[in-house]
């Protein structure tokens, strides 16, 4: 079962879809999330949100000054500022 993903700015949303991996900075590192994982909150730092959709094929975007959430099967980014960079 994929991953649902939805990575929104203060505007408008800027990817939404299944993924089966997605990474991206935290405060405290960066963070790793499939399908499965556990609940989780976390503050992003500014960097990086990778995205490999379920298909393998690969988003990036950057992002900063947010927060992701991941409880089940669903992880939501919300960051004051995000664009897709590829």
């Amino acid at each position: 079962m994929p991953l649902q993903v939805s990575l929104v700015s203060a505007d408008a949303e800027v990817w939404s879809g299944e993924a089966s991996l997605v990474v991206a900075k935290t405060v405290i590192g960066e963070i790793g999330i499939m399908a499965g994982h556990e609940p989780v909150l976390a503050i992003l730092a500014e960097g990086q949100v990778r995205i490999t959709e379920a298909d393998g094929s690969k988003i990036v975007a950057n992002a900063q000054d947010g927060f992701l959430s991941m409880e089940s099967d669903e992880l939501t980014i919300v960051a004051g500022n995000a664009a897709l960079i590829s």
